[in-house]
């Protein structure tokens, strides 16, 4: 690996088994059980595997310059990609069973820890990941700002967050969520934080209308959404034969769009690349 831990964070220890952990802990808005609920089905699912195709597409186009550091990354599923591909990856996660399963993965670097008890050195990450995380951080720009100080020069931000307001429901409530946002906002957050935006899309276009059907139009109407059960995960991510091969056609053709610097207007999701400036 091209950096030393220990040099970089002056919070954390390794443990026995391998496990980089911080010496403090701190709170995050994210449900106790999301990362054991995710772990269940991310290896089979549409969604999943789309998502880390994007980010793998977008890598490809903006090299980060040296290790990613993919912050608030769960169970591994994004870092093992990105691991795979070549590349090296180190998991900052808070939750203790996603680090814990991210290492039963075969993810190798993982840090049990928040970005801010970590103790991270400024100027020492060459390049960040933050996939689904930003709209669980109630002061978004201020953490983008402490993001931005801990960068190298010219270091590099991949991020992905939820897109519409329109389709905030009771999932996003679940799942402790602040806000969606527009490729505007979420440009415009990045800009005031520091960054250079290099590129901006949405993704999953296919999705607005069965989530604001689904999903947002019962919430409006009072039908307030409840933890979702392991069975009813699966069904939503695992789609039968027809729907799967339908969403390959589409998921195809996002991809090859996303390959060729392409820009969507309309998805349930957002993908940028964003420069420290």
């Amino acid at each position: 690996m091209s950096v030393d831990l220990s040099e970089i964070a002056c919070n954390i220890a390794i443990n026995e088994d391998g496990l980089w952990t911080a010496r403090t802990h701190s709170r995050v808005s994210y449900p106790e059980d999301g990362n054991e609920a995710c772990f269940a089905v991310e290896d089979t699912s549409f969604w999943f595997r789309h998502r880390n195709s994007c980010i793998l597409l977008a890598m490809e186009r903006y090299a980060p310059p040296g290790t990613v550091f993919d912050i608030g990354g769960g169970n591994g599923y994004v870092a093992r990609a990105i691991q795979d591909s070549g590349r090296d990856v180190v998991l900052v996660e808070p939750g203790l069973s996603g680090a814990q399963n991210a290492r039963a993965r075969g993810v190798r670097h993982v840090i049990h820890s928040t970005l801010e008890n970590g103790g991270f050195r400024s100027g020492t990450l060459p390049a960040v990941g933050l996939f689904d995380v930003l709209e669980h951080i109630e002061k978004d720009q201020a953490f983008l700002e402490d993001l931005n100080r801990l960068l190298i020069q010219e270091g590099r931000l991949y991020i992905t967050v939820p897109a519409q307001k329109t389709l905030w429901s009771g999932e996003d409530d679940i799942a402790g969520h602040w806000r969606r946002y527009s490729l505007n906002g979420l440009s415009e957050v990045l800009s005031r934080s520091g960054f250079r935006v290099e590129f901006v899309t949405h993704f999953f276009a296919f999705l607005p209308i069965p989530v604001l059907l689904m999903r947002a139009l019962p919430y409006r109407l009072g039908l307030h959404a409840r933890k979702g059960s392991t069975s009813r995960m699966k069904a939503e991510h695992e789609p039968g034969k027809f729907a799967a091969g339908v969403l390959g056609v589409l998921t195809r053709r996002e991809l090859a769009r996303i390959a060729a610097g392409g820009r969507s207007t309309f998805g349930a999701s957002c993908l940028a690349v964003a420069r420290k400036s």
